[in-house]
């Protein structure tokens, strides 16, 4: 590995939306990206282990995958099922992931690595709370927390509380509140931007490394006909900076008992702890993310 190249651990609730599976073929494929391991939440954490394993098995990488918390921290999980593992019989995958939970991985990672790693989180930050509320020191000693998390612009045609931050907007109000030395969130209101359809993904994802993805691609396209690049976006923007611009302010949690409940609410501020995404660049992001599998032949 290089000096520029990035350490990174991978949370993720692959398994449910496809968008998360598009984004580990994206880290495997990145030849600056340092993979220390995936660990998974949400529900069926197991058998979302085992479709990360399926992708790096196809990509002949070994990567520590270790499962992690099904329910939210304060409630049953708002996403029990995993549609993506019905493509499980077709490729091979490690079922036997050890006993050490995620936030015990994760807190060694970081422990070894001191200001070295940056932790990518697209899922419901379930992982990522517990870990700062078990292991507070670790917030310090990360390079940088880059999330796909929250809603930051208004949008009436999007949801008021984004998936990840509704799944467990406790995990999340943990987050915003931790100090970290970089504290990055790209959100709904950019990701939404980058889209394909069906065919466009079956034309374009027939890379070795994408055949997976594009297996369980039709799992996900069999009740929608559109697939939105959230978690690659985050992925893709650590290694090109200039896919989107960020502005600093400060993010809190808005907590409520309805679909609204996790809510980002944002304040600009040049002085602010946290940078969120403002804009970016559909071209350069799709140039960007299918280069890396061109360069892995």
């Amino acid at each position: 590995m290089a000096d520029n190249d990035i350490k990174v651990l991978f949370d993720t609730d692959i398994g449910s939306d496809i968008d998360d599976a598009a984004a580990l073929a994206y880290l495997l494929a990145q030849q600056r990206c340092n993979l220390l391991g995936i660990t998974t939440v949400s529900g069926q954490p197991v058998e979302r282990a085992k479709l990360a394993s399926a992708i790096c098995i196809a990509a002949g990488r070994e990567v520590p995958i270790v499962p992690g918390g099904e329910d939210r921290l304060d409630g049953p999980t708002r996403q029990p099922n995993v549609p993506q593992s019905s493509v499980l019989p077709n490729w091979q995958h490690d079922t036997d992931f050890g006993n050490q939970s995620a936030v015990e991985f994760m807190a060694e990672m970081i422990h070894g690595n001191p200001h070295e790693i940056t932790l990518l989180a697209v899922g419901p930050m379930t992982n990522i709370g517990r870990l700062f509320k078990e292991y507070p020191e670790t917030a310090a000693l990360l390079k940088s927390l880059h999330m796909m998390i929250g809603r930051f612009s208004a949008k009436p045609e999007l949801p008021t509380a984004e998936w990840n931050a509704h799944c467990d907007p406790a995990a999340a109000s943990v987050i915003y509140a931790t100090k970290v030395p970089v504290h990055i969130s790209i959100g709904l209101d950019v990701t939404h931007q980058l889209v394909m359809d069906s065919r466009q993904v079956r034309e374009y994802f027939q890379h070795p490394l994408l055949k997976p993805v594009y297996e369980m691609s039709e799992v996900w396209f069999s009740a929608r006909d559109q697939l939105r690049f959230h978690d690659p976006l985050a992925a893709v923007a650590l290694f090109d900076r200039s896919i989107c611009e960020y502005q600093s302010g400060s993010v809190s949690i808005k907590r409520t008992e309805d679909r609204s409940n996790g809510e980002t609410l944002w304040e600009a501020d040049a002085d602010g702890p946290h940078r969120v995404g403002v804009t970016v660049d559909p071209d350069r992001f799709f140039a960007s993310y299918f280069k890396v599998f061109s360069q892995a032949d």
